[in-house]
């Protein structure tokens, strides 16, 4: 973190469609832009045909300068900001300016994808994928009740975005009290886990997150690729107030500053969902030898002190990929994975 500033007049990057003007500068990981939307403008009618969505799939955070913009969600809620108003819109809206005024913004969340094509963006990336989800939420919902847990979630749900736009990682989805980000490196998204999981702490709640690298294909709103697959079962391993990570993580972190401790079990469990599979003793044999051999690992952030115990993971959280007779994907670069637990 520096001391700097930046002028909209020299911007770092200037994107132009129909009717609109997007200008952003770079703040070390973050990204501030202003908007400047012409009478007329309308996402539907001048954004859709370039991403390809049914409707705005950016979260916007900011401050309206002037003008009137009236915003419609799929769910059929509307809002009107105006000059003066700090706003939020969540993905999954349409927009467009009222009046003969431009409306002109200046956002800190959600102007670095605004408008760029999935081809732009690129339709095929190297990503790093992060699933989070709250543990014991269900047993939190019958303690408190409906009214005080949708409060409590939506607190944390915006306490979690912070720190994704915090750590340059990008929304594809919630998942009930989860969600499914994407991050450009694997030191972001793993430190961006982290401050996921203190965000849920800081609540009241205990999370936990699932992180792999691998190549994933953009189609619209969706991303879809093995490697989404092989996160969603890392995240069913980890336990409470753990980040899990592949062995693929693991390699790529080397000289990042993450330490790593071996994991100490053999036992090679995978879950997803109420199934459940058992490597064959082959499986059960290699994955044996990569225990022994360190491939097993568990990183923190910075040295730990003195007081913290971190206790070893049960046999039954640990992952491999399915026997060959098994049900689902077979996920060789998902190796026993390591395990970062925030303490």
């Amino acid at each position: 973190m520096q001391l700097r500033r930046k002028r909209f007049d020299h911007p770092d990057e200037v994107r132009a469609v129909e009717k609109a003007r997007i200008e952003l500068v770079e703040l070390g990981e973050v990204a501030v832009g202003r908007a400047v939307f012409q009478p007329g403008w309308r996402w539907s009618e001048h954004v859709k045909p370039i991403v390809g969505t049914e409707s705005c799939q950016v979260h916007h955070l900011g401050y309206v300068v002037s003008g009137h913009l009236h915003v419609e969600m799929t769910d059929g809620a509307s809002l009107d900001v105006i000059g003066g108003d700090a706003f939020e819109i969540p993905p999954g809206h349409d927009a467009w300016v009222v009046g003969d005024e431009p409306w002109v913004s200046v956002d800190w969340a959600g102007r670095r994808l605004f408008a760029k094509s999935p081809r732009e963006i690129s339709d095929r990336i190297f990503a790093t994928l992060v699933f989070t989800d709250l543990s014991g939420s269900t047993e939190t919902l019958n303690r408190l009740g409906d009214a005080r847990w949708r409060l409590l979630l939506a607190e944390h749900n915006e306490a979690v975005r912070t720190e994704i736009e915090r750590f340059g990682g990008r929304e594809v989805k919630t998942t009930g009290d989860g969600f499914f980000v994407l991050f450009d490196s694997p030191a972001r998204a793993v430190r961006g886990a982290a401050a996921m999981i203190d965000a849920a702490t800081a609540h009241g709640l205990t999370a936990r997150a699932g992180v792999q690298a691998g190549e994933v294909e953009l189609e619209g709103d969706e991303v879809r690729g093995i490697a989404v697959h092989a996160a969603a079962r890392i995240l069913g391993a980890a336990q409470p107030g753990e980040v899990l990570v592949s062995t693929t993580i693991r390699d790529l972190l080397a000289g990042s500053g993450l330490q790593f401790a071996d994991r100490a079990s053999s036992s090679c469990v995978a879950s997803m969902g109420d199934a459940a599979w058992r490597p064959s003793s082959a499986s059960a044999e290699l994955s044996a030898s990569r225990h022994a051999s360190g491939d097993c690992r568990r990183a923190r952030l910075g040295q730990p002190s003195r007081s913290s115990v971190i206790p070893e993971p049960s046999s039954h959280t640990s992952f491999a990929r399915p026997s060959p007779s098994g049900v689902g994907l077979r996920l060789p670069s998902c190796r026993m994975p390591g395990v970062f637990r925030y303490s």
